[in-house]
């Protein structure tokens, strides 16, 4: 028996309301360029609307233009979706909460996750959105990934109830040491300042 390997996510597909609010919401809210139109495959009724989020990835929307856009939260049962997190900069997250009241989008507010600030919002469909950004940019040729795993590790020696940015950033040490060569035999913490 053996694995099939994922290498990432190819695109995410979402069932949406009208091809115009799909429109509005995904390229002029969220900034994500409409690259690619054609119907839906599987059923001539639907188009099928393709956005590029920024990562190289895509989001994909059925919509209809007989569905109407119904602002009831969508279904969180078992085996449903519950979020879609979105990745932005630091500087658009500070941004965020103008720019959604400015549109008059009730929202989370900044929320501190510790190792990353999220904000919560649901699309016009009902559909949790969250912007996250993280509080950390991993050494070169680290993933994001590894960081947190790292991190976790540090967390967890340490008995601590969630990661912080001192684990962060402690990670991002021990993993910077252990990709990287030095010619120092000795890469240990120094204070240079101690004989002045």
């Amino acid at each position: 028996m053996r694995k099939i390997q994922s290498q990432g996510v190819h695109h995410i597909t979402l069932v949406g309301a009208d091809r115009q609010t799909s429109i509005d919401f995904w390229e002029g809210l969220l900034g994500m360029p409409f690259v690619f139109e054609q119907p839906n495959l599987d059923n001539p009724n639907e188009s099928h609307l393709y956005f590029d989020p920024g990562d190289g990835r895509l989001i994909t929307i059925f919509t209809n233009e007989d569905r109407k856009p119904d602002p009831k939260r969508t279904p969180t049962d078992i085996g449903c979706v519950h979020h879609l997190a979105l990745s932005v900069s630091q500087a658009t997250f500070k941004q965020t909460v103008e720019r959604l009241d400015e549109r008059g989008i009730r929202h989370s507010g900044p929320k501190d996750r510790g190792f990353m600030d999220s904000i919560y919002f649901e699309d016009p469909l009902g559909f949790l959105i969250e912007l996250a950004s993280y509080r950390f940019e991993p050494p070169a040729g680290v993933s994001y990934g590894e960081v947190m795993i790292e991190a976790h590790n540090v967390r967890v020696a340490r008995g601590d109830y969630n990661i912080a940015e001192i684990h962060l950033a402690d990670a991002i040490e021990n993993l910077t040491r252990s990709t990287r060569r030095s010619l120092s035999d000795d890469r240990s913490p120094k204070n240079p300042y101690g004989n002045v």
